[in-house]
């Protein structure tokens, strides 16, 4: 048997306890480059236990709604930005933590032109693409050490859009 999960629009607001949404929203910091560009700035707060940032390009085969989800994952050692190289919205699943482990996850659907942050330690879903192709840059922490956790559930989740 498994439980149900009912995907919600992404905000920042809903979002808040477990990263940031990152998107062109209100008026710009800063124009540059001659006038011809707003410059949304210092949007993502990387968070990392030694080590440095890295970029790394990730290619995640599409996945169909309604999708399992079975396992979590965090990283203690630092923040994981995803960045769509495409106009596709993706899944984004996270949980809070509960002495541990994770509680109830909850589903969120992004919109073209957005990107998330999940703040070091966010018990989060795979990389969950809608859409082929699921190129995304990554920005996270490269260094010595474990920085995955794993949490496999007893009784899977059914995520799906509501209705």
């Amino acid at each position: 048997m498994s439980q149900q999960i009912a995907i919600q629009p992404i905000s920042a607001q809903a979002f808040a306890p477990f990263g940031e949404v990152i998107e062109v929203a209100g008026e710009p910091d800063k124009i540059i480059n001659q006038g011809q560009c707003g410059r949304y700035h210092d949007r993502a707060s990387l968070d990392f236990v030694e080590g440095r940032a890295g970029v790394s390009l990730f290619n995640a085969n599409p996945r169909p709604l309604p999708y399992t989800l079975e396992l979590v994952e965090r990283h203690p050692e630092g923040s994981q930005l995803f960045i769509p190289m495409t106009e596709h919205p993706f899944l984004v699943i996270v949980a809070k933590d509960e002495l541990g482990t994770p509680g109830r996850p909850l589903a969120f659907e992004t919109k073209a032109g957005q990107a998330i942050n999940f703040h070091r330690g966010t018990w989060h879903g795979v990389l969950t693409p809608l859409h082929a192709p699921g190129l995304f840059a990554v920005v996270d922490r490269i260094g010595e050490g474990a920085n995955l956790e794993e949490h496999w559930f007893d009784t899977p989740f059914v995520v799906a859009r509501p209705g």
